[in-house]
């Protein structure tokens, strides 16, 4: 078994890095489209807070589909699951993330998942708060308190260019308007939406984010329990069925444990009472996600044992 290290984490970014050439940085965002296509970072973080990184990890990137699962998080600690999954279904699906044919085709007139767009907008109809100020407020301050700091914060380029170039996302919501699944009024399900992708982060915040789920939704520092341990279990569970796109199947076998990605080219993953991993390399595949922090992943899952499908995976 190989032993986590710094050394360890240099040695497979120069390994990975030449797969960034196999994909693209997304252009019709600010702040993604300026990306370097070559930058690919990773970090890990153990529940003792010890810190493995390596390559670029002062890189700043908006969350993008990443997020959703912190708006799935909110809504389940408001609503519960009964509530929120009759709004949205918990199944995976195999067309694309934006697509709108799957709402017309099934009779519920449901979002497949909270992972895709249409799930995603809806559940952010579900989220508690007078007015979309508030309910990002409360995401936010929910989010700095599974960090561990308060230096994270919307970017303003990257949320405008959300509402300008939305209009995909925006059929999506007036369509669940007229079928009843967005609670809210669509604009501002959709503004909640666009700001929650728009939170800046970088990718030691992402492997934080992976370590409060890996420890069990309680805070590193304090140990508060932020989020319901049933709830957790369902959004792990999410994560590995639909969290990766279409290629979350894919993801089970050869990673095995529930990761998130997001077009900026982020994927945080979380490895159940060990490790919080973040990784950033904004070359990514026509499925969404991230070429070389994809492979990379791949690797460490076999390196130090963490597909949590393995009988020899540690606890």
């Amino acid at each position: 078994m190989v032993t986590l290290s710094n050394e360890y984490l240099k040695d497979i970014i120069t390994e990975y890095t030449p797969y960034t050439t196999q994909g693209e940085v997304v252009q019709s965002l600010p702040c993604v489209s300026e990306l370097n296509q070559n930058d690919i970072g990773i970090a890990v973080i153990d529940l003792d807070q010890n810190v493995y990184t390596a390559g670029t990890t002062d890189l700043s990137f908006s969350l993008q589909s990443a997020s959703k699962v912190v708006s799935l998080m909110i809504a389940l600690e408001d609503l519960g699951e009964e509530k929120v999954f009759q709004t949205v279904g918990m199944e995976p699906m195999g067309d694309f993330f934006n697509t709108i044919s799957h709402l017309e085709a099934d009779d519920v007139h449901r979002p497949f998942n909270p992972m895709v767009n249409a799930g995603a907008i809806a559940i952010c109809s579900l989220i508690k708060g007078s007015s979309v100020e508030e309910r990002f407020e409360r995401i936010m301050t929910m989010l700095k308190s599974v960090l561990g700091h308060d230096d994270i914060h919307m970017n303003e380029d990257v949320y405008k260019a959300e509402r300008r170039k939305g209009d995909r996302n925006r059929a999506l919501a007036y369509y669940m308007s007229s079928t009843g699944s967005v609670a809210l009024d669509p604009e501002e399900a959709l503004d909640l939406y666009f700001r929650i992708n728009s939170i800046e982060f970088q990718v030691r915040d992402l492997a934080l984010l992976g370590l409060f789920f890996a420890n069990g939704g309680k805070t590193i520092e304090g140990g508060e329990q932020l989020l319901h341990p049933d709830h957790l279990t369902t959004i792990e569970a999410i994560m590995m069925t639909s969290g990766m796109y279409n290629e979350s199947g894919r993801f089970a076998v050869n990673v095995g444990f529930p990761c998130k990605s997001g077009i900026s080219g982020g994927i945080f993953g979380a490895v159940p009472g060990r490790y919080g991993i973040g990784v950033i390399g904004p070359a990514i595949n026509p499925k969404g996600n991230s070429v070389a922090g994809s492979k990379i992943l791949e690797r460490l899952s076999k390196d130090l044992g963490l597909n949590i499908f393995h009988p020899e995976a540690k606890e």
